[in-house]
């Protein structure tokens, strides 16, 4: 399979129902309406509850603004453009707080029953080698967030956009390099 482009400018924004912000989704597998797995950027416009989605691990990146809060079972986290992706369950009881205006958001959220996923943040540098057994597949994806990303997989190169979406299905052993300064690396295992 080759790679899957979207550019965020491309993607319609669908209106919150709290009226908090609007979503872009960038990406949902194996389709939009039973997904096993979703990536989104947000654009949080005021403070208030997330939404509750049993059954989903969920990682949220802040990709622009001042950063804010979130506070998960009574626990706070400050989160910042510049702090890695934050890990939480998508069935606790989440309230976000802004530090100072709106952010812009990025989220993966998996059904945890049928995959596991992870999300770091790069800048700089990233290798990583997918050593996977016999009829194992994996999502790899990669995020540009404002600037271009440079993707080495295996002999092939990829040279994405700020502000752009690329994700394929890996089956196969496969080693993938990448470079940018300030981008986000998804690995989902189905």
């Amino acid at each position: 399979m080759t790679w899957q482009l979207i550019r965020l400018e491309d993607v319609p924004a669908t209106p919150w129902r709290n009226g908090g912000g609007v979503t872009r989704e960038l990406a949902a597998w194996p389709q939009a309406a039973a997904w096993t797995w979703r990536m989104s950027v947000a654009e949080v416009g005021q403070s208030g509850p997330f939404s509750s989605f049993d059954g989903v691990d969920r990682w949220f990146a802040v990709l622009a603004g001042s950063g804010l809060q979130l506070t998960v079972n009574k626990q706070t986290h400050r989160l910042t453009a510049a702090d890695a992706p934050f890990f939480f369950d998508g069935a606790a009881s989440t309230d976000c707080q802004l530090t100072d205006g709106a952010t812009q958001d990025f989220n993966l959220m998996v059904q945890n029953s049928r995959a596991k996923a992870g999300m770091v943040r790069v800048s700089g540098h990233l290798e990583v080698a997918m050593n996977m057994a016999e009829n194992d597949s994996k999502i790899i994806a990669v995020y540009a967030i404002n600037t271009g990303v440079k993707v080495l997989f295996n002999d092939e190169a990829l040279h994405l956009p700020a502000a752009s979406l690329a994700w394929r299905v890996v089956g196969q052993p496969a080693t993938a390099r990448i470079t940018s300064s300030n981008a986000l690396w998804m690995e989902i295992s189905l």
